[in-house]
């Protein structure tokens, strides 16, 4: 089986009639698209060559932000007066019409629509196609919502401490606001200051012992000081170059702690989900940041191990449970929500990521 032409069947196959790609198909709370997930799903596809089924995430994602504006014009009124946002905020998840969810769900999380303007950038400049004013319009909508927002405490991308600050999330959100400042042109030049203000505070407040950390306050817990996630604030988001001394660290902290030898990644050593296996999307991440600093013998390691991880239909999933951190806690999440989720669009997208990445060398 070709599982890269796999890969683009199984989310062409998955992406709703209004363009939205669902996370999971047969995962019970994974039936959703996510901007986070989308984003990166549109961005595999732009490199695959399915310019149309990028585009089309990317009208939903217009289409959805201007559908719930009220909401945020709401929050970034209440930012400005420093009050509690409540229930005014966008949600990091929809429904494949683009509505709220009727389950409650940690949904105040910003890196998504961060990384939803950076990938439709890169749409824009792959394909040439200019934004409509509906699309000039929620790319505006969306700057202006992290720029009022980008200081305040959220949920991180695994959806979980929304107590703190994340230099993953901050790095979206830097790459969402500088990506949006090129597609609006003169009207972006304030979001270039606010990027760069976020990048600041970063680097102020989101290192310690010469790598990033995982949340700001940094941990006391060495379990949750280390998330492999920061991969993201170099590859791709780009508020520090790949080679940085800095980048160098973090992911030299990531191989040693989070890395199984010769297999795949886990999130971070506190990790219980599912008994915190090794994420097969975290492994072809880790794997493009490989490429981007020209360690081809190592990408090449981390995708042939990705590529093992294929069930026999050419399936992906989420994370597997061979070298578990929390194996007793293992069976609560298979009781509570099934098996793993397989396949995950995710997943397949990364892999389509890194396998362009070397097919590129």
């Amino acid at each position: 089986m070709d599982l890269f032409q796999h890969s683009v069947h199984v989310i062409t196959a998955h992406q709703a009639p209004t363009g939205a790609y669902v996370a999971s198909p047969h995962f019970p709370v994974y039936r959703y698209s996510w901007f986070r997930d989308g984003a990166f799903i549109a961005y595999a596809m732009d490199l695959a060559g399915q310019h149309g089924s990028a585009r089309s995430f990317h009208d939903w994602a217009i289409r959805t932000i201007l559908r719930h504006a009220r909401k945020a014009e709401r929050a970034i009124e209440k930012a400005a007066r420093s009050e509690p946002l409540g229930q005014d905020y966008l949600h990091t998840r929809y429904t494949l019409e683009g509505e709220e969810g009727p389950e409650g769900w940690p949904d105040f999380q910003l890196d998504g629509f961060g990384t939803w303007l950076w990938a439709l950038s890169e749409h824009v400049q792959r394909t040439g196609v200019s934004l409509t004013p509906d699309g000039q319009a929620a790319v505006a909508l969306a700057a202006r919502y992290l720029s009022a927002l980008w200081a305040r405490p959220c949920y991180d991308l695994w959806e979980e401490h929304p107590h703190y600050q994340h230099p993953y999330t901050l790095a979206a959100i830097y790459a969402g606001l500088r990506a949006a400042g090129t597609l609006l042109g003169a009207e972006g030049h304030a979001l270039i200051e606010v990027a760069e203000q976020v990048r600041r505070f970063v680097l102020t407040h989101g290192v310690q012992e010469g790598r990033l950390v995982k949340y700001i306050p940094p941990a006391p817990d060495p379990a949750y000081r280390i998330d492999a996630s920061l991969v993201g604030v170099a590859t791709p988001y780009r508020l520090l170059p790949p080679e940085d001394p800095l980048m160098r660290a973090t992911v030299a902290s990531i191989e040693r702690e989070l890395r199984c030898p010769g297999g795949g990644v886990h999130r971070y050593r506190a990790d219980t989900y599912y008994g915190g296996g090794e994420w097969v999307l975290l492994a072809a991440w880790l794997g493009w940041y490989y490429m981007e600093v020209a360690e081809i013998q190592r990408a090449r390691e981390l995708l042939d191990w990705v590529e093992a991880q294929a069930d026999a239909e050419g399936h992906l999933p989420e994370q597997v449970s061979g070298h578990l951190l929390a194996p007793e806690r293992y069976g609560e999440w298979e009781a509570r929500w099934g098996p793993v989720a397989k396949p995950l669009l995710w997943s397949h997208a990364k892999y389509l990521i890194l396998r362009c990445a070397l097919q590129s060398t």
